[in-house]
């Protein structure tokens, strides 16, 4: 999709700073870091959010989950991480291209919702 960011990335007219990258997914620092450790995983494909997945996007959901893993235990994350998909406006989703978030850090993080 042309006019989408993280598309631009996939097609190398945008600079990240990559950390991984496949012909199925790629993983990126964010610019807006919340945690000492911040990465994104995207699918090279454009899928706008969660709530649009099917069953054709079994497959390279699936390498996106573990290559997040992957990358979060590479990048230090032994005692733990967090990984947040939002979806949609109530979701607080930013950039309508599926995206993984992996948070981590030496520190625990912070509550995710305040009671």
């Amino acid at each position: 999709m042309s006019g989408c960011v993280f598309c631009r990335i996939v097609g190398g007219e945008l600079a990240a700073r990559k950390v991984f990258e496949d012909e199925w997914v790629l993983a990126f620092h964010d610019i807006e870091p919340l945690a000492p450790i911040h990465i994104l995983v995207i699918p090279r494909v454009h899928i706008s959010s969660m709530a649009s997945l099917t069953s054709e996007h079994e497959a390279v959901m699936g390498r996106l989950m573990v290559v997040a893993g992957r990358i979060a235990r590479e990048q230090g994350c032994n005692d733990g991480f967090r990984v947040i998909v939002n979806t949609g406006r109530v979701g607080l989703q930013e950039v309508y291209h599926l995206h993984v978030h992996i948070l981590g850090g030496p520190q625990p993080l912070p509550p995710m919702l305040k009671r």
